[in-house]
């Protein structure tokens, strides 16, 4: 299901996703695909498990160190941006979090706009859990929002006005 045609294409993994979802066993082999050698079978088979955990985050606390490692070492942007949006759904202690933030915030050096864009996310969705964690995001959002990628500075103006619809 995750293999053949582009990079630019997710193939089936909506399909794989729909599996996964309803076998636990199905969402255990699309996890180890993410670390496949064939980068397009890795991209696909994280595009897939970050459709799975929007609505089923907990699938993911069995490969909270995996992912953790696998968020810190990846350099294949397509991982990158979806780890952003994943490990933030884990149950984190605090030294976790901070660590992953660490790794986020060195994504925002990537030269992709989507990484750097999902990055941002990823920063926010981490800072909700840790309210000493804000003050500093909501500064590197500021700094987005004036001089990040057109994506970017869009996604920074939106989570800013969460911030502040939240106090």
């Amino acid at each position: 299901m995750l293999l053949g045609g582009n990079r630019r294409s997710i193939g089936r993994s909506a399909e794989a996703a729909a599996r996964a979802a309803a076998d636990p066993a199905r969402f255990a082999e699309l996890m180890h695909c993410l670390w496949d050698r064939d980068p397009l079978i890795a991209t696909r088979a994280a595009d897939a498990a970050e459709k799975v955990t929007r609505t089923h985050p907990a699938a993911l606390e069995a490969f909270k160190a995996e992912l953790l490692g696998l968020l810190a070492e990846t350099q294949q942007a397509e991982l990158r941006w979806h780890l952003a949006a994943m490990v933030p759904r884990l149950r984190l202690s605090a030294r976790q979090r901070r660590e992953a933030a660490a790794v986020l915030r060195n994504y925002l050096l990537d030269r992709r706009s989507i990484v750097k864009t999902f990055a941002l996310q990823g920063l926010f969705d981490l800072a909700r859990e840790d309210k000493g964690m804000r003050p500093a995001v909501t500064e590197i959002l500021r700094t987005a929002a004036r001089a990040g990628t057109a994506a970017m500075r869009a996604r920074a103006r939106r989570l800013l006005g969460e911030v502040e619809r939240k106090g």
